[in-house]
């Protein structure tokens, strides 16, 4: 639900837009991104994309994917929370998504230290030199 909450579909351009993400839990995310990688949608990135959205990168195929000047990629370690509501890391889910990025995202997230509790942007310059901006 929340996921259909934060990306627009456009049945008529058979395209998702992607307007505005913080991410949650992961699950949700990769049904809704196997089920774009099938319907053979073209995915528009037009706002914030953050933690579990970014799974998008490794489930659609990047030529199917696009940016517009607003989009932001937030990347950061996976982790899972506890009953009390405290957060723990999840070294090996980290290790597995980075993983599963395309190697530019890959390299670019290397660059800057790897995932961590701190959140990346990737944005604006580098972020067209890796996918292409929407027409």
């Amino acid at each position: 639900m929340l996921a259909a909450v934060l990306i627009a579909a456009t049945p008529a351009r058979a395209e998702i837009r992607i307007i505005q993400s913080p991410g949650g839990q992961v699950g949700p995310f990769l049904d809704l991104f196997e089920k774009v990688r099938e319907s053979g949608e073209r995915v528009v990135i037009d706002g914030p994309c953050l933690s579990a959205c970014t799974l998008v990168l490794s489930i659609v195929p990047g030529e199917r994917i696009c940016v517009t000047k607003r989009a932001v990629l937030g990347f950061h370690a996976a982790r899972s929370v506890d009953r009390r509501g405290h957060f723990y890391a999840e070294p090996e889910a980290s290790v597995a998504v980075l993983a599963a990025y395309p190697g530019p995202v890959r390299d670019w997230i290397s660059r800057r230290g790897g995932l961590t509790s701190r959140l990346l942007l990737l944005k604006a310059r580098d972020l067209a030199a890796i996918y292409p901006r929407c027409r």
